[in-house]
């Protein structure tokens, strides 16, 4: 056997000895934690992890070796696959530990940057935010960002300002607002103004930029025809500054996009199933080509594009277009026209939006989160008022009193807002809340109210959107960011 497998194979078994020793170690202090009272007993537990024992040391330094490109291919694939176990069994303990000693993350579990799924939300905007600041820059060396906007023109205004500036200028520029004819020293109220404002008008129709989904009319993606503005992709880039700014500074913009955009910041692969959230009945149609023989259909690898009601033929496979659609090939289908959907038809302005948002905002760093999470990155942590949601409920299969249903509202009250937001995100593609509240809620033919519906079928389904049965099933379903699931 080579040298090399010989190291592997040893790296491997060690792996496994630790491994197994830390677990032990994590059980008992999940047992004492379960056992624990108040945050102090709870800290004094989890601080014998930190600094690492010399069994965590020793595993940590064993799957980093392994970890090496210089690695082989299966012993490295294996000790990936027991880290990802290792992990996923013990998300809650990790999580505490965490988050009572942020620094972990940056030490001793800097390896699980590498498993982010397992981490909770606070978490990664702890170590997001850390390792963001970690190169302190001087204000002074920056200069400072002076605005002189009129309040009716603050977009305007305010590309005119910042488009001579670099993306460092405009990262690390200490922002310093005025609004024409009005007085006031910015000490922080003027600029958080500004930036509500400027997210308002970034949605205006004036300006052509973005459209409203047609699934809630609560978000927004690009507009295939914004190039009837002459500068449209500079305004892309200036929004994708803009929103990479307020990361940066810790504020908080009133923007909801679609989903299939914040995958596309996150660089994640397009996903058929986002078209629901853009065009529910296109959706439809998707899905029963998807499951059926589209044969007597005669479609081809073609779609018609709208441009200010004028058809035109956009093929999806280059030199191949005219190939039939059929049960072979019906997939295929789907993935072009989902990606021709949510992305080919604004290459531009997404790519000229993500370049903007890039010279703020690290690419390599942003990737920590899905999407349902940059949302709140961006957008904060919604107010859900779960009597409210109840109130405004529909439920079709089931009477109020049905031990589901009880169940369903008791598991989101004992939710924290974090999983609050994230279960009407995965059920409604958003964690806005209307202004109205849930009885506004917004369907393609107009108010529509939420609904859980009874689903008939294998007990041993995740839940769909729309629908939910078990805790622990429904928490599964929200971590793994409703990837994968049957049909709604």
């Amino acid at each position: 056997m080579p040298a090399r497998d010989v190291v592997a194979q040893e790296l491997k078994s060690k792996a496994q000895e630790f491994g197994l020793n830390l677990y032990t170690d994590l059980d008992e202090l999940a047992a004492d934690l379960r056992g624990s009272e108040g945050d102090v007993m709870v800290g004094s537990v989890a601080s014998k992890f930190s600094p690492a024992s010399s069994v965590q040391a020793k595993l940590l330094r064993v799957l980093k070796t392994t970890a090496s490109p210089k690695s082989p291919t299966t012993p490295r694939e294996s000790m990936e696959d027991l880290f990802v176990t290792f992990t996923d069994a013990h998300r809650k303990v990790l999580n505490l530990m965490v988050c009572n000693n942020p620094s972990l993350m940056s030490g001793s579990f800097s390896l699980l940057v590498n498993n982010p799924r397992v981490l909770d939300f606070d978490n990664k905007r702890n170590y997001f935010t850390q390792q963001l600041h970690r190169r302190p820059h001087s204000r002074e060396h920056h200069g400072t960002l002076q605005l002189n906007v009129r309040r009716a023109r603050v977009f305007e205004d305010s590309f005119q300002h910042l488009q001579r500036k670099s993306g460092e200028q405009i990262k690390h520029g200490k922002l310093s607002v005025r609004f024409y004819d009005e007085e006031g020293v910015d000490a922080g109220g003027v600029t958080r103004e500004w930036f509500q404002i400027l997210a308002r008008q970034m949605f205006d129709p004036n300006n052509a930029l973005f459209q409203p989904c047609a699934a809630d009319r609560l978000t927004y993606q690009p507009n295939k025809n914004s190039w009837v503005n002459p500068e449209h992709l500079s305004f892309f880039k200036f929004v994708g500054r803009v929103i990479g700014k307020a990361i940066y500074d810790g504020r908080l913009l009133d923007t909801y996009f679609a989903r299939s955009l914040y995958r596309q910041l996150l660089e994640k692969p397009v996903d058929y199933k986002d078209v629901e959230w853009v065009d529910p009945e296109y959706y439809s149609s998707l899905c029963w080509i998807f499951g059926n023989d589209p044969t007597p259909l005669d479609l081809t690898f073609r779609v018609e594009a709208d441009e200010f009601g004028v058809n035109h033929i956009v093929p999806l496979k280059e030199g191949d277009d005219a190939l039939p659609v059929t049960q072979k090939n019906n997939r295929e289908f789907v993935q072009l026209s989902a990606q021709y959907r949510l992305y080919s038809s604004i290459k531009d302005q997404t790519d000229n939006l993500s370049t903007g948002f890039y010279e703020i905002i690290p690419k390599e760093l942003i990737t920590i989160f899905n999407e349902q999470e940059l949302e709140l990155l961006i957008s904060g942590m919604p107010d859900i008022d779960v009597d409210e949601w109840q109130a405004a409920t529909e439920s079709n299969g089931y009477t109020n009193s049905d031990p589901n249903i009880v169940w369903w509202w008791r598991a989101l009250k004992s939710f924290n807002r974090d999983k609050r937001a994230k279960i009407l995100s995965f059920a409604t593609g958003t964690s806005k809340v209307p202004l109205g509240g849930f009885t506004d809620l917004q369907g393609v033919q107009g108010v529509r109210r939420f609904s859980i519906h009874r689903a008939y079928g294998d007990s041993d389904l995740l839940p769909q959107a729309h629908t939910c049965r078990l805790q622990q099933q429904f928490l599964l379903a929200i971590i793994e960011g409703g990837e994968g699931f049957a049909f709604s």
